[in-house]
């Protein structure tokens, strides 16, 4: 790591020690990374006794209640906005934290990050492409494996004491966004974070208890479902399913029970991507896009559909509902 990468580290500890009210934000629908960066970075608040606040839009999904401090991240179900009382207080925040999300419109405050006062500081702690330029300081790395890596290096660099409680959040949010180690962002490096978290006190067995062996025997089924449907493109040697609302209203399953069905798709032998489009209600579809080959770079496709990601895990919302034709299934 260069002198230079260092010194955005130094920058962002010095902020946070002087700043007075601090909102911790990180993206829609939060992911085990997302989640897992959020509430280690809670953890540093409290042991440095900082007034603070962290918001998702989203509920987080109880896949992760094991998380440390995953209680303190406040969401409102049904408005997805920020509360009223901060949101009619923005401007009591005197430095904004966001993490793991390179487009500032998927925290559901981008107009109040983009429009906020001169006073407000914004640091971003990301390792997606970038797609928004918001931030006063950007911590960035494409090539990690998770957010909570570039938290890891956060930490280490600014000489902050791990605890057993930071470390089961870092150890999470790395098994997560790799899954278990299997996506090529792994790097010896992430292997050696991840035994040192362990020998700080991470739980694996209790990670991959919550996170991997969590499925109800229709969340199974309809695992079976989705890959029944799988078919390829023959001229872009491309493979995609499709998740109906019949189908989830037939199995009834907790859209949770969801989470690593993309991942796990990408494990077809032989074609260059998945894609995975989900019906989620009110007229919106879900595109999940993953691929284990080291050639092709998803994040560019789904940015074109308005959405974003890592080369080899992406995705995107666009407007329509799947009608079955005779030619198969199309988007209307």
């Amino acid at each position: 790591m260069n002198e230079q990468t260092i010194n955005l580290y130094k920058q962002a500890f010095n902020k946070i020690m002087k700043a007075q009210n601090i909102l911790l934000v990180t993206h829609q629908r939060p992911d085990g990374d997302a989640l897992s960066s959020i509430c280690a970075m809670i953890e540093f608040m409290k042991i440095n006794n900082k007034s603070f606040f962290a918001y998702s839009q989203d509920e987080p999904a109880k896949t992760f209640n094991f998380l440390p401090n995953i209680e303190l991240i406040n969401f409102d179900v049904k408005m997805k906005k920020l509360p009223e009382e901060q949101l009619a207080n923005f401007g009591s925040f005197d430095l904004i934290i966001v993490l793991d999300c390179g487009s500032v419109s998927r925290t559901n405050l981008g107009i109040e990050i983009s429009k906020r006062q001169p006073n407000q500081f914004v640091i971003e702690f990301d390792h997606h492409p970038k797609i928004s330029d918001y931030a006063n300081l950007e911590i960035r790395d494409t090539k990690i494996s998770a957010t909570a890596e570039l938290v890891y290096y956060f930490f280490k660099i600014n000489q902050v004491r791990i605890n057993r409680n930071m470390a089961n959040c870092i150890l999470t949010g790395i098994l997560t966004d790799t899954a278990n180690f299997l996506y090529p962002s792994t790097s010896e490096m992430t292997v050696k974070i991840s035994s040192e978290m362990m020998s700080l006190g991470a739980k694996l067995p209790q990670i991959t208890e919550n996170t991997l062996r969590n499925k109800s025997l229709a969340a199974m089924r309809l695992w079976g479902k989705i890959m029944s449907s799988l078919q390829i493109n023959p001229k872009y040697n491309f493979a995609t399913t499709i998740l109906t609302k019949a189908d989830m209203a037939e199995h009834a399953v907790d859209p949770e029970e969801l989470e690593g069905i993309s991942g796990f798709l990408s494990n077809l032998y032989g074609v260059n991507g998945i894609m995975l489009l989900q019906e989620s209600g009110n007229g919106i579809i879900r595109g999940n896009l993953r691929t284990s080959s080291p050639d092709v770079d998803l994040s560019k496709l789904a940015r074109m559909l308005g959405g974003g990601g890592h080369a080899k895990a992406s995705g995107f919302t666009i407007e329509g509902e799947m009608v079955k034709t005779e030619e198969g299934w199309k988007i209307k």
